[in-house]
């Protein structure tokens, strides 16, 4: 598999070594909805654990969740309550919108708040071989101390001296140096440490995280492309200097969501939480958007985008709707030579999708080797066909979409909903209506059953239903 790295600039094969993969993606700060900007990175690298692992790889997966910062502090002293009960609320609501996207939870989702100990305990290595100071309570990384800084993100630490800033508050060497540790402020969360009580910086935690949970070397770190410089460069400053190995062999960074041209994000109020997108398109609409364009490209949000999203994965849906009524309702376990050659025929896009995959994750390829399947199949089944023959096909279905996340989600069972037994007598008996021509009485079942969210459908093998 080819991926692009952003320290190197370049695809790069990505071999995998005892098929075992380290892989760590920057996660939230849950002081608010996550966006559909945000939503990017949690889908992306989602697919990107999903299909190491349909490659037959273990894939241990890190994503933390910043759970302390300036945000957070904020919005609990608006609120007037705690920064752990913020924490709380939006991991449970973040738990929410990404189990809708069908992200599939980490191996292990750590907190900056669990992780103290770890966090102190790479702070003093760095103070002990020169690479941090402490200043006031504060500790900073003195940034010019490593001198690999700047390589992730391909910037001279010079134009960076010249465009820095620092305010007459900051006890700092450098302009450049970035904070470790910040001694507490009256009303502030705050931990006991060697330089006094405080809390960490945000760059920190995420080089505790991976040690802790992952180890000082890593196959994959990513995250968003506004996350390459100052925090993923910071992270390698950090995680090297204390350390001396090589923090991550690839570094994975996704593009920007636009709205008009400008990046989406909560600082420039252009936003959409995926809450509310969902609301209206529904969440797999707002997946299917984000993996219909490559990873690494700029990509505009619309309403008109986000409807069309919503009508293909309604193809999808009908697809597998289709293949699960004909395949319940088939019969005959032999192929004939028509249907192993449309099963040879499926296993070449399935090659092709592969190869897009295997293309630095190239989902718009991916997607479009799918499309042109289901067209395939739409085609063949139109004639009968053995119970063999579908359920090979619905099993090549299922892998595809199973690992795109498009399967169509199981129907949720309400109260007042029409049982099964009764929806296919209905159907039943509106057939039998119209074999004898009562076409009044058919009608009438068909509208009752629409007014219950019943859709019937006539196909020449008789007719099918399914829930709108």
């Amino acid at each position: 598999m080819k991926l692009y790295n952003t320290l190197s600039a370049r695809k790069e094969d990505f071999v995998v070594q005892d098929h075992h993969v380290r892989m760590y993606a920057c996660g939230p700060t849950v002081y608010n909805y996550f966006h559909v900007g945000n939503a990017r990175a949690f889908v992306t690298f989602d697919l990107l654990r999903r299909y190491l692992e349909y490659r037959g790889n273990r894939v241990d997966f890190v994503q933390n969740f910043t759970d302390v910062d300036d945000k957070m502090i904020k919005r609990a002293q608006e609120e007037g309550t705690s920064v752990k009960d913020v924490a709380e609320r939006y991991i449970k609501e973040y738990e929410i919108d990404a189990a809708g996207l069908g992200i599939h939870p980490a191996t292990v989702h750590p907190r900056a708040t669990e992780n103290i100990d770890s966090i102190i305990h790479i702070i003093s290595l760095l103070i002990e071989k020169g690479h941090a100071y402490e200043s006031g309570g504060d500790v900073y990384y003195a940034a010019r101390s490593f001198r690999g800084y700047g390589k992730l993100s391909g910037k001279n630490v010079d134009d960076l001296e010249s465009g820095a800033r620092i305010s007459v508050s900051e006890i700092k060497r450098d302009p450049l140096d970035f904070a470790l540790w910040k001694a507490a402020k009256p009303g502030e969360p705050s931990w006991d440490s060697p330089w006094g009580k405080g809390r960490p910086g945000w760059h920190i935690e995420c080089s505790a995280m991976v040690d802790r949970y992952l180890g000082k070397s890593i196959d994959i770190h990513c995250g968003g492309v506004d996350l390459t410089f100052p925090h993923h460069e910071n992270e390698i400053a950090q995680s090297e200097g204390a350390f001396g190995v090589p923090f991550a062999r690839f570094w994975l960074h996704n593009g920007f969501i636009n709205v008009d041209n400008k990046k989406m994000s909560k600082s420039l109020g252009n936003f959409f939480t995926v809450r509310d997108a969902a609301k209206v398109y529904g969440y797999p609409a707002i997946r299917y958007f984000i993996l219909s364009a490559h990873y690494r490209s700029p990509v505009n949000f619309s309403a008109e985008i986000l409807k069309q999203a919503q009508n293909s994965v309604q193809r999808l849906y009908h697809c597998e709707e289709n293949l699960r009524y004909l395949e319940k309702n088939s019969e005959g376990d032999a192929l004939s030579a028509e249907e192993a050659a449309h099963l040879a025929l499926l296993e070449e896009k399935r090659e092709k999708f592969i190869a897009a995959m295997e293309d630095d994750l190239n989902t718009a390829d991916g997607l479009a080797a799918l499309f042109e399947a289901v067209k395939e199949i739409n085609i063949f089944v139109t004639e009968k066909r053995s119970r063999a023959a579908l359920r090979a096909i619905l099993a090549f279905y299922e892998e595809i979409c199973g690992l795109m996340g498009f399967l169509k989600p199981e129907e949720k069972k309400e109260e007042n909903a029409l049982s099964e037994e009764k929806i296919v007598a209905l159907v039943e008996e509106r057939s039998l209506c119209k074999k004898e021509k009562n076409f009044r009485r058919a009608d009438e079942i068909r509208a009752y059953l629409a007014e219950n969210g019943i859709v019937i459908e006539d196909t020449p093998l008789g007719a099918k239903w399914r829930r709108a």
